[in-house]
């Protein structure tokens, strides 16, 4: 089929079929001895500029390489599209041919390139994950009866993610000092070594207590000042805090299970129970109000779920 567009001619020689699967070949030549690309993705970049000439060949027969015009590769864009490849995927075979383009401009073979300045679709961002708060009660739950001292630690673990939204790197550094219960406030060093105050909860402050006064029965805490503890009596290493909240998410509706996870769910407890954006944008220490509002989007998500399960007519 002809769209009735007109062309113009980048190049003086026009490719044949064989012309287009010789300067292929060259291309991959280069990917593999002058970029050093695994087989597995030249293959990857091979294939796509296959399915690109037989595009274009379905667009006009008449075309070759150095006669498309950039139209073609909007219209190949919008085809894709339409074919239901994902915006990812899309992006990537414009990545492709604008390096292909780029190969051949800078061996002479063609003037200019029709991929510039052609935009590709915008990839929207998963909604970050989060656990229920019936999900989380269970989990607190579970061990509650357990007494000894890895239990009681990584319950009160769990529990200050969960009630106080704080980063992993933030919560292995936290030190004894860091707690005020006089004020229930959690003193946190975030990014860039900035500070915040955080508040926590009567529930929370117990937990801490009863912690802290078995970690000190067991272990000799003058020499060090780290709230938490590893077994040994050194502080908890960030791997180990990693896996012990993987392992309590393991039966959890999430597909990643991870400390940050327990933010996202922090953050969207919070605003599902009326907490304004700006006061949730201070308590997880971003500095800007648009990262937090990605919050927002979950909580309207939820909103639908819940309409879409109890409205008979959804």
């Amino acid at each position: 089929m002809h769209f009735g567009i007109s062309f113009p001619i980048f190049a003086t020689e026009s490719f044949s079929g064989e012309l287009f699967f010789m300067y292929i070949e060259q291309f991959t030549d280069y990917l593999r001895l002058e970029r050093n690309y695994s087989e597995r993705t030249i293959s990857g970049y091979k294939q796509d500029l296959v399915l690109f000439e037989l595009f274009i060949k379905g667009v006009d027969s008449t075309l070759e390489l150095d006669t498309v015009h950039r139209d073609v590769i909007r219209m190949w864009v919008i085809s894709m599209m339409e074919n239901g490849e994902a915006a990812t995927t899309v992006n990537r075979k414009l990545s492709t041919l604008r390096t292909f383009y780029k190969f051949l401009t800078a061996r002479g073979i063609v003037e200019q390139t029709p991929v510039k300045n052609i935009k590709g679709p915008k990839v929207s961002k998963p909604l970050p994950q989060f656990v229920r708060d019936s999900e989380m009660k269970a989990i607190l739950d579970s061990t509650e009866s357990d007494a000894d001292f890895v239990s009681v630690r990584n319950r009160c673990i769990l529990a200050l993610f969960y009630e106080t939204g704080i980063r992993l790197a933030e919560l292995i550094s936290l030190n004894n000092d860091d707690i005020d219960f006089g004020n229930g406030t959690l003193k946190v060093t975030g990014k860039r070594d900035k500070q915040r105050i955080i508040p926590f909860a009567n529930r929370l402050a117990d937990q801490l207590k009863d912690y802290m006064e078995l970690r000190d029965a067991e272990f000799d805490v003058k020499d060090s000042d780290a709230l938490f503890l590893n077994i040994k009596g050194g502080r908890i290493p960030r791997h180990q805090v990693y896996h012990l909240v993987k392992d309590a998410l393991k039966e959890s509706n999430v597909e990643k299970k991870s400390p940050h996870v327990l933010r996202h769910t922090f953050a969207t407890s919070m605003l599902n129970n009326d907490a304004e954006l700006g006061a949730v944008k201070e308590l997880l220490g971003h500095n800007s109000l648009a990262t937090t509002e990605v919050y927002v989007h979950i909580t309207f998500q939820e909103l639908k779920e819940i309409y879409k399960q109890a409205h008979p007519r959804a």
